[in-house]
């Protein structure tokens, strides 16, 4: 039964330390009884370093902030990434054990969903190999990191739709200097979150061959 039922929540617009704590504090109570979840939300601006950032910086710390950007290190994979308003962020709280896929797997899952999705507003978007992520005509548009604990993951993905850029030249996103990215907006700029959301929904629904179901958050 579990394995048919996903839920999901709009977390709306929210600091991103909330939702990691959050987040952190659902995998640590979860049990063979916990329904898998994906949290669809937005954050205020906000730079977070994964477990494997290096030197990515264009322009230093002062006090924890990045031209008044505050800066965080998760404990996900991967480098160091922007969030902003405008951003659509999935986090996917998944048992994969349960559900007897592996990381590889699920990774796959997401690349397919961003590329039907933008697909089916009719943007062309590609994959580059053993480099996670959507690019469209050479740059980023979506970005992925993603933590296993107790055989559940955390973290997910970001899909740039309208929002600041200005922010990403202050780093190296992903930790390369030559990554330059893009949003939805500059394909279609009368697509909204809620027109990506709902495909993104339906996509999900089909990809996982499960039944999503809102649930509310508080």
């Amino acid at each position: 039964m579990k394995n048919k039922i996903i839920f999901f929540k709009n977390v709306g617009l929210i600091d991103w330390i909330k939702i990691s704590n959050e987040m952190n504090d659902f995998t640590e109570k979860r049990n063979s009884f916990t329904f898998d979840e994906i949290w669809f939300g937005e954050h205020y601006p906000v730079f977070t370093q994964g477990l494997l950032t290096s030197n990515n910086l264009k322009i230093s710390i002062q006090d924890n902030y990045i031209n008044n950007i505050p800066i965080f290190t998760t404990n996900r994979g991967g480098q160091i990434t922007y969030h902003g308003p405008g951003q659509q962020i999935l986090y996917f709280l998944i048992d994969l054990k349960r559900r007897k896929i592996n990381i590889r797997k699920l990774i796959d899952i997401m690349h397919t969903l961003i590329l039907d999705t933008l697909n089916y507003f009719c943007i062309n978007a590609y994959i580059k190999p053993k480099a996670p992520g959507i690019y469209i005509n050479n740059k980023k548009i979506c970005f992925f990191g993603l933590r296993i604990k107790k055989g559940c993951t955390l973290h997910g993905l970001s899909l740039n739709v309208d929002m600041d850029l200005a922010p990403f030249e202050y780093i190296h996103p992903c930790g390369d200097m030559h990554i330059k990215v893009t949003q939805i907006k500059e394909f279609n700029s009368s697509l909204t979150l809620k027109d990506i959301q709902v495909i993104l929904v339906k996509k999900l629904s089909n990809l996982l061959n499960v039944k999503i179901i809102q649930k509310p958050y508080f």
